[in-house]
Order: structure tokens, then sequence, then C-alpha cells
């Protein structure tokens, strides 16, 4: 039984992996027998994972075809607005409780990512990295929770922000100051930086939307 119960979170995780790394895209078409074949895992877990992912709304049904789903307007503007309060928790709870290691961590990270400008997909990746770094250092693990299912259905979004031309750079300096509040103990300073950070990453995902 634990075998198998394994088996159904890696089948899960490794699905929502693939979603998030952008293997699979809003509309496309998951398979079970191929999802088995080129995740290596057998069938039954990755049902029960399809099932997981349609109750959770990230697949839908076309038919009787599962497919990634896709965030319209409305929902990205809730999306938006739920992510914008808790990133905004997250940043002034770790300048209250992160640890000086927690700390530099993070100044690393916005050093080493200026080395990624120009290249999207792994600026996203590293955005993210960014992002659940600060949700960990608010030592906050029910926090924690509710935005790594915020992020999840950030994974719905076909394309990054962070492609728009001068958005990587403009990002990077928004950590910087994210940063220097949280290690200045400023929770209020934090919290606003880390707002104005999602606010301008929505604006230009709405100008993305707008020129499609």
């Amino acid at each position: 039984m634990t075998e198998i119960r394994n088996g159904q979170r890696d089948a899960y995780r490794l699905i929502l992996d693939a979603i998030d790394d952008g293997v699979y895209r809003p509309g496309d078409r998951l398979v079970e027998s191929e999802l088995a074949e080129r995740l290596g895992v057998s069938r039954t877990p990755i049902r029960e994972a399809l099932q997981r992912l349609e109750t959770q709304s990230l697949l839908t049904r076309d038919g009787r075809s599962l497919i990634v789903a896709s965030l319209d307007h409305s929902q990205l503007a809730e999306l938006y607005v739920v992510r914008s309060e808790l990133e905004g928790l997250a940043a002034r709870l770790a300048a209250q409780h992160a640890t000086q290691e927690e700390i530099r961590v993070l100044r690393d990270m916005v050093t080493d990512d200026a080395a990624l400008l120009g290249d999207p997909p792994a600026m996203a990746r590293a955005n993210r990295r960014f992002h659940k770094q600060i949700h960990l250092a608010s030592h906050n693990r029910y926090l924690v929770q509710q935005l790594d299912l915020v992020h999840r259905f950030m994974a719905l979004l076909a394309t990054t922000s962070l492609a728009v031309e001068g958005r990587g750079a403009r990002a990077l300096a928004e950590h910087d100051r994210i940063v220097t509040a949280i290690a200045a103990g400023d929770g209020d300073a934090a919290h606003t930086a880390l707002k104005q950070h999602i606010s301008q990453a929505f604006e230009t995902r709405l100008k993305v939307v707008a020129d499609r």
C-alpha cells in the first residue's frame, strides 16, 4: 500500500513538474499511456494523478480527453490578487523571521541571476526559486502551503512575463529591493516591495495578453 501511495505522489509531482517546465502547455492533451511511457510510471498511478489534477482544476475536459487548463482574464486577475496578498505577507514574515543564512542565499540569488538575463526560461526558473526561498523564510508552514497552490496555477500561464524586453532586468532590481528590506528587518518595506513587484509582473502580463 505504501508503494502505491508513493507512486501516486511521484506521478502527480512528475506531471506537475512537466506542466511547470512547459513540457505540457495550456490546451495540450494528456494521454494516460503516453504519460506512463514518458515518465516511466505505471498507468495506475498516472490515472490517479490525472484524477487529482482534474479535481484541482489544473486539468479540464475536452470531450473525453483531459487537457491542461488555461486561465481566462477574470481568473488571471483573481489569481494575481491572491498571489499579491500572500506573497506580501510572506515578505513581511521573512523580514521578521529569516535567518542570516537565508538572507545570504537570497542575496546570492539576486547576484547570480543577473547572468541569466537574455534567457527567459532560465530566468523564470530562477524567479520561482527566489520566490520559494522567500516563502520558506517566512517560517509559516500554512502560508507556504497556500503559496504552493497559487504557484501551481501560475504554471497554467503559457508564457513568462520575463520574456518581455527589459522586464528581466527590472525584475532583478525589484528582487534586490525586496531582499534589502528583508535584510533590514523592515516588514512594511518588504511587504510593499513584494506587492509592487507582483503588480509590475501582472501589468506586464496583461500587456503580453493584449498584444496577442
